[in-house]
This record gives C-alpha cells, sequence and structure tokens, in this order.
C-alpha cells in the first residue's frame, strides 16, 4: 500500500473528524457526520495496522479514534448532577431495599450486647476471664472517659472515622462469605457488652452511656447497614431469586453494596465529628445524647423518605442516569 497516497487521500476527513470531536455542541447533522467520519478512521487504523504498520502514523489515527469515541459515546467527566443524584436517589434507595437485613443484624446485635452486658454486670467475675483487676480498675476511672479526650478533637475525628470505615468495609466486603460478618459482628458485640457490664457492675452506668450513646447511635447503625448490606450480597448467592442466575443476582447486590459503602464513608464522617467534637464536650449528658440522637433520628428520616420515594418511582440503586436524562447534543 501506498502509504503517502492514503494519507493524501484521507486527511480531509481526519481533519473534518479531529474539528468536530473538538466540539462541545454539535447539530443533528453534525452528530451524523461525527458517526460516520469515527466508523470511517477507525476502518483506517486497522488498514494502516496491518498494511503499513508507520508508528506516527499508527500514533496519530489512535488518538483520533478515541478523541472521537469520547465525543460519540459521551465522556465520564465529573457532574455535581451526579453527585445529587447519588445522595438524594441512589444510596438512599440501596439503604432502603436492604432494611430487613440491616435491621435484623441491628436487633441481634443489640440483643447480644445487652445480654452481655447484664450478664457481666451481675457476674463480675466474668469480666476476668478477659482482662485483670487492674485492668478493669483503670477502665472504669480512667481509661474509658479518657479514650475521648486523649488526642486533639480533629485527629481523633480522623482516626474513628478511619477505622469504622474499615470495619464496615469488612463487613461488607466479607459479606459474601456470610461467617466472617457474623464473626465481626460478635467480636464488636462482645466488646461492647463487656465494657458496659464492667462498668455498670461498677455503678459508672452514666459514664458509659453518656460517652457512648451521643455518637454510638449513628455509628452503629452504620455497621448495621453495612452488615446488613453485607450479609444480602453473601445470600443473594445461596437464593438468587427466580429469573436470575446466581452470577447475576450476586452482581446486582454487588454493585449495589458498592454504592452503600461510599456513602457510609459519607455517613461516618458525621459520626467521627460528633465523637471527636460532641462526645468529649463539657456539656450535660442530656444535651449531648439529645444532639446525637437527632442526627440519628434524621438519618432514618432521610434514608425512608427519599428511598421509599425512589423505590415508587422505580429508581435504579446504582449511578447510571436514567436514559431519558442522558444529554442529547442540540444545536
Amino acid at each position: 500500500m501506498d502509504l503517502d497516497a492514503y494519507v493524501a487521500e484521507h486527511a480531509a476527513e481526519w481533519r473534518r473528524l479531529e474539528h468536530l470531536a473538538s466540539r462541545r455542541r454539535l447539530g443533528a447533522a453534525e452528530v451524523d457526520e461525527l458517526v460516520a467520519l469515527y466508523q470511517r478512521a477507525a476502518t483506517h487504523l486497522s488498514v494502516v495496522r496491518s498494511r503499513s504498520p508507520d508508528p506516527a502514523l499508527v500514533a496519530r489515527l489512535s488518538r483520533l479514534v478515541l478523541a472521537a469515541r469520547g465525543a460519540v459515546t459521551g465522556g465520564s467527566a465529573f457532574s455535581w448532577r451526579s453527585i445529587a443524584r447519588f445522595f438524594t436517589v441512589t444510596f438512599p434507595l440501596a439503604v432502603y431495599r436492604a432494611w430487613p437485613w440491616w435491621c435484623g443484624v441491628a436487633v441481634g446485635f443489640t440483643a447480644v450486647s445487652f445480654g452481655l452486658m447484664a450478664y457481666v454486670a451481675a457476674n463480675p467475675d466474668v469480666a476476668l476471664l478477659f482482662m485483670s483487676e487492674s485492668e478493669m480498675d483503670d477502665l472504669v476511672n480512667h481509661d474509658f472517659a479518657a479514650y475521648y479526650s486523649e488526642f486533639q478533637p480533629q485527629n481523633f475525628t480522623f482516626h474513628v472515622w478511619a477505622n469504622n470505615a474499615f470495619l464496615t468495609a469488612q463487613c461488607l466486603a466479607a459479606g459474601v462469605l456470610i461467617v466472617p460478618v457474623l464473626y465481626l459482628l460478635w467480636m464488636n458485640a462482645l466488646n461492647v457488652g463487656m465494657v458496659g457490664g464492667v462498668m455498670i457492675a461498677a455503678g459508672r452506668s452514666d459514664v458509659f452511656f453518656g460517652l457512648i450513646m451521643p455518637h454510638g447511635l449513628l455509628e452503629l447503625t452504620c455497621v448495621y447497614v453495612g452488615a446488613g448490606v453485607g450479609l444480602r450480597i453473601g445470600w443473594s448467592w445461596i437464593a438468587p431469586g427466580p429469573h436470575r442466575t446466581r452470577g447475576r443476582a450476586l452482581a446486582e447486590t454487588a454493585r449495589e453494596g458498592m454504592m452503600v459503602a461510599l456513602g457510609l464513608v459519607a455517613v461516618l464522617a458525621v459520626s467521627g465529628v460528633l465523637e471527636g467534637f460532641v462526645t468529649p464536650a463539657p456539656l450535660p449528658a442530656a444535651i449531648r445524647i439529645g444532639f446525637g440522637a437527632t442526627i440519628w433520628i434524621a438519618f432514618f428520616v432521610y434514608v425512608v423518605a427519599l428511598g421509599r420515594r425512589a423505590q415508587a418511582a422505580g429508581e435504579r440503586a446504582d449511578l447510571e442516569e436514567p436514559l431519558s436524562e442522558t444529554p442529547v447534543p442540540t444545536s
């Protein structure tokens, strides 16, 4: 193939394609022309590669075809509209659809935690199986309360946010195997129950609940949601339901789970701020707990109201916008 003659024959088409691909808005006729020239350029690239693979020309045509493909299919540039849709549709819908799972986790975790608290408070010797008397004394008289004020609030906020996000991510990621999620929940319920039981047995229940509740309501809810969605992912391949293969069911629920994970990052940041700034604040316990409870209730209202509305509207719990909303170039 005469490469120079081939370039001379098609150079005008390539320049025209480059011009159209760089335009932000196109008319209907220009869109048709762009698609046709893109298809021709892709063919030209294939011909050059197979018959006369000149590196410079191949690189030029490759860049041109990629740019044209981006103009034809649309890019994935940052969009405030997508961010807004995520927080008003995608995230609340994904959480709302999984409510039987995370509500079940919440009931189970709460029952186990409070059961352990009551048992340890009634049988203080049980705690000696897990910690020494000196460690119990330090916990009751200093360590538990000092934990929330030993660091600067902003540093502590970031620390607990990272820890809680990691725990929630573990529950989500391990959900496909189910058993690891149950183990993580048990270990955390054991920790809460043991510490709470020791504090209650020592007559420091006011300190325990006064410090754990301002942030714990929202924080534990995030863990419940993460664990519940993780278990839902695991159950999807065990019982995929009618008209779905196991692979499809797992893919769909896992995709929704990733949307939940992204949203929980923001919610856990709010919980971290509560734990870093509100929990150790020199305010009456009732005010601190009331503040945390208000934000916790607001989260429930947000999920139920927006999630129910999105489900009634037939929305999907992913980042894809409906086809009817896909922007179409106009003149």
